[in-house]
C-alpha cells in the first residue's frame, strides 16, 4: 500500500495510506463520493481535524479520567466478547465430504421446481391489447410489438421475462401462462393488478435435480451455520459448568 505523505499533524504524519484504509471502511456507495481529487481533499480534512482532537484530549488528559477509562473498559469488553465469539467460529468448519454427504442424502431438497418461459406485453387497456394480438397474429413478431408496444422495462429484450417456476408471479398472470404450449400466445389479453398482458410461453423445464457444484457452496454455508449454532450452544453449556450463572427469571 503507498506511503505517500499528505499531511502532519504535530510531527504525526498522515500517509495515503491512511486515506485509502478509510475509504475502504466506508460503504461501497458512500466510498464512491470520495475517489475524485477534492472528496480525498474532505476525507483528508477529516483525518487531520480527528488528529487535532486527539491531541486537545492527550493534553487535557481527559484520556486519565474516570468517565474515559469506564467506556475504555466497556469498549474492551465488548470487543473481547466478540472477537472471542467470532475466533470460536473460525475454527469450525464444513469440508467437502460433509456437503456431499448430505446432497446425497437429501436429494428432495435439490431438486428445481416445474419453470416456464415466457414473454409479455404489458398494455394500459384491454382495447389496445386485442388489436395488437391480431396485429401479430397477421404477421408482426411478439418481439417487436413488445419493443414498440409493451410499457414494461422488458419491452428492451422484447418482453422476455426468463424462467419462473409457481409462486412468482401473480396467480392470473402464472394460471394463463402455465397452460400454454412453447411459441403458443394468450387468445385474449390476461388482466391483473399491472394491467392487460398478451402472453407467448418459449420454452418449459420439467422439475429436475440441480447439479451438486451448483449449490455446493450453498450447501456448505447452510451446514456450517447449523454446525456453528450447536457448537455454540454447546459451547455456553460447558462454559455454564466453569463459570457460576444465577437466572433472575421474575424479574424478566
Amino acid at each position: 500500500m503507498e506511503k505517500t505523505p499528505l499531511a502532519s499533524v504535530a510531527g504525526k504524519t498522515i500517509y495515503t495510506a491512511d486515506l485509502d484504509a478509510l475509504i475502504k471502511q466506508l460503504p461501497q456507495e458512500q466510498a464512491n463520493q470520495f475517489t475524485s481529487k477534492e472528496g480525498r481533499r474532505q476525507l483528508l480534512e477529516e483525518l487531520i481535524a480527528q488528529e487535532l482532537f486527539y491531541l486537545e484530549g492527550k493534553e487535557a488528559k481527559v484520556d486519565e479520567s474516570e468517565e474515559f477509562q469506564k467506556m475504555l473498559i466497556d469498549a474492551e469488553e465488548k470487543l473481547l466478547k466478540t472477537h472471542m465469539i467470532a475466533k470460536f467460529m473460525m475454527d469450525i468448519a464444513v469440508p467437502d465430504e460433509e456437503v456431499q454427504k448430505f446432497y446425497d442424502e437429501n436429494p428432495n431438497q435439490f431438486i428445481a421446481p416445474d419453470s416456464i418461459r415466457a414473454s409479455h406485453i404489458l398494455l394500459p387497456n384491454e382495447e389496445q391489447a386485442v388489436t395488437i394480438i391480431d396485429e401479430i397474429k397477421n404477421g408482426k413478431s411478439f418481439e417487436a410489438a413488445a419493443r414498440e408496444y409493451s410499457i414494461c422495462p422488458s419491452n428492451e429484450k422484447g418482453g422476455d421475462l426468463s424462467y419462473f417456476s409457481k409462486g412468482q408471479m401473480v396467480p392470473e398472470f402464472e394460471t394463463a401462462a402455465f397452460a400454454l404450449e412453447i411459441d403458443e400466445m394468450t387468445e385474449l389479453p390476461v388482466q391483473t393488478q399491472f394491467g392487460f398482458h398478451i402472453i407467448k410461453l418459449t420454452d418449459r423445464k420439467i422439475a429436475q435435480t440441480i447439479p451438486f457444484d451448483a449449490v455446493k457452496e450453498n450447501a456448505r454455508n447452510y451446514l456450517l451455520r447449523e454446525k456453528q449454532n450447536k457448537a455454540f450452544i454447546g459451547k455456553v453449556e460447558d462454559l455454564k459448568q466453569k463459570y457460576p450463572v444465577k437466572m433472575e427469571t421474575s424479574t424478566l
